[in-house]
């Protein structure tokens, strides 16, 4: 009789062995797949807050940095954080890696706005760079600058070097010179009536911001296969991006940059390459609400970029799903994979995460289409 107790004690301790297994796998500690949409926790369990970040791969190790949020209100109340992954599914809190200033009157001050901050490694210097969207505390949207940062290990802290707008005096590659010599009066036009749009083709927000710097928000960073590095951010009142060329520490502007779709209203921008030709997703802007994807493409990243339709297809593909695009990355195995925000305003920290891959059809063009899991 204790014979077949033992046994039945065996199965019942197996049991409940596996269970605890699968249980494991199927929440954010021992995750075994990537699921958008659901509470995320890191392997302390505690939910990740890392919003309109990127992905560092550095070492065999996933770094993500993201704008920590708060429970409510919109202004960065603690600074950058960091998560590192091995497998991309679970996540180690490194701590902030960029604190804000409780100095005041510093321009990363306790209650300014820093968002969409994305980190890359410079060969040359062993350093690691961060750059971020940042609007000095109490001033809105207004200062619309770039800040930079730097550190000598991935996960920081990364010391905070300066911000400002980008390429003061300087104007785009693509602007000819007709239209560098035009001058512009912005209160004299209505905005999106055809003469204000024709006027925003030609620059007139350009010319406006010229001495100062160009204005810099939404932004993310693209390294090259030559060790160029890029800033892509929205500029002019969010209608028209920009592309500019960061010098060979990646720690300032050469003061080459072009302008892309003027009067596009794209936001978001995320980067990849593939085979020689680059590719662009961004979004429109409605604020937090979600929009319909945009796709451009480019053979040379400072030449000419088309545009082509949405790149998700499938249920709510006319809303990217719910989210925002903020990152793509580069996988191990030669595929990439799409990163974006679903934005919760009422309390910015339930903000979800969408991790997506990124396939391609017939023709080579990317396309992203909604799965449970992966």
């Amino acid at each position: 009789m204790s014979k077949y107790l033992n046994i039945a004690g065996c199965f019942l301790f197996l049991s409940f062995f596996f269970q605890t297994i699968l249980f494991a796998q199927n929440t954010s500690i021992g995750t075994k797949d990537i699921v958008s949409g659901e509470v995320w926790k890191d392997t302390d369990g505690n939910v990740i807050n890392a919003h309109g970040g990127g992905i560092l791969f550095n070492n065999g190790k996933y770094y993500w940095f993201g704008e920590h949020r708060p429970f409510s209100g919109f202004t960065t109340q603690v600074g950058v954080t960091c998560y590192s992954s091995a497998d991309l599914r679970n996540w180690k809190y490194e701590g902030v890696a960029l604190a804000v200033s409780d100095e005041t009157g510093s321009d990363i001050e306790k209650g300014c706005i820093i968002e969409r901050p994305k980190v890359i490694y410079n060969q040359k210097t062993g350093k690691y760079v961060m750059w971020f969207h940042l609007e000095l505390k109490g001033r809105g949207y207004g200062p619309s600058r770039a800040g930079v940062a730097v550190s000598d290990t991935p996960a920081g802290p990364y010391r905070f070097i300066r911000s400002g707008r980008v390429n003061p005096g300087i104007y785009p590659l693509n602007m000819t010179q007709e239209e560098q010599e035009l001058t512009w009066n912005p209160k004299e036009y209505e905005w999106w009536t055809p003469e204000w749009r024709k006027a925003v083709d030609k620059g007139m927000f350009v010319k406006r911001d010229l001495e100062g710097g160009q204005m810099s928000r939404d932004m993310t960073l693209f390294v090259d296969d030559d060790g160029k590095a890029y800033h892509i951010y929205s500029s002019e009142e969010n209608l028209t991006l920009h592309i500019a060329e960061l010098s060979d520490d990646y720690l300032s502007h050469t003061g080459k940059y072009i302008r892309i779709f003027p009067g596009g209203h794209n936001e978001a921008p995320a980067i990849f390459k593939k085979d020689g030709t680059y590719w662009m997703i961004a979004s429109g802007c409605t604020g937090w609400e979600p929009n319909e994807a945009r796709l451009m493409t480019a053979s040379s990243i400072l030449g000419e970029w088309s545009q082509l339709p949405n790149p998700c297809v499938g249920k709510d593909a006319k809303i990217t799903f719910g989210g925002q695009s903020t990152y793509i990355l580069p996988l191990k195995d030669g595929g990439y994979m799409f990163m974006a925000d679903a934005w919760r305003p009422k309390s910015l920290s339930d903000s979800r995460y969408i991790w997506l891959p990124v396939r391609f059809n017939e023709k080579g063009i990317p396309f992203i289409e909604w799965v449970d899991k992966w």
